[in-house]
């Protein structure tokens, strides 16, 4: 078994940017205040949802989507599922749409997954509009869409990654 082929493993890339937007997600948490702004805290398990169904489509992704998402709702005291539930949305819908992206130039990934990460968190608005009957402050998800659209290059890299390891896209 070649270096490159090594790479594949499933635990290089499931397993460690789970883990990578685990502990992103806990430190920007953090009650930090820097010139009396806050942190902003996007939805780091964005970048690797999109990677992983651009990546390959396998029965292990929406399993990591789903322990990303009840992570998430534990983490945030969120209904448990609201997150589950609004990454697999998006999950499907990179899904669905996968053979029209592939090929295509980074700007344009970037807009497919700004559009998804708006589906995402419309989604949780919309639970979460319909479960407690009351909306969430809106510019508050505005400048979390925002924060979280600027993570599209972590999952770029991550697609990079696997293409280069696996000898199928040379």
């Amino acid at each position: 078994m070649s270096a490159g082929a090594g790479s594949l493993q499933p635990w290089r890339w499931i397993g460690v940017p789970m883990l990578q937007a685990m502990v992103l997600t806990v430190a920007f948490a953090t009650p930090l205040r820097l010139f009396g702004l806050q942190l902003p805290e996007p939805v780091f398990a964005m970048w690797p949802v999109f990677a992983w169904a651009m990546i390959r489509p396998a029965i292990l992704g929406p399993f990591a989507v789903l322990i990303l998402g009840l992570f998430l709702d534990l983490f945030w005291g969120a209904t448990v599922g609201l997150w589950s539930v609004s990454l697999l949305v998006a999950y499907g819908c990179v899904l669905g749409t996968r053979s029209m992206m592939l090929g295509q130039a980074g700007v344009v990934l970037w807009a497919w997954y700004a559009a998804v990460t708006g589906i995402a968190l419309c989604s949780a608005y919309l639970i979460t509009l319909s479960r407690v009957d009351t909306a969430a402050y809106l510019p508050s998800v505005i400048w979390q869409y925002l924060a979280t659209i600027l993570l599209y290059p972590l999952s770029h890299r991550l697609i990079e990654r696997f293409e280069d390891a696996d000898v199928r896209f040379r």
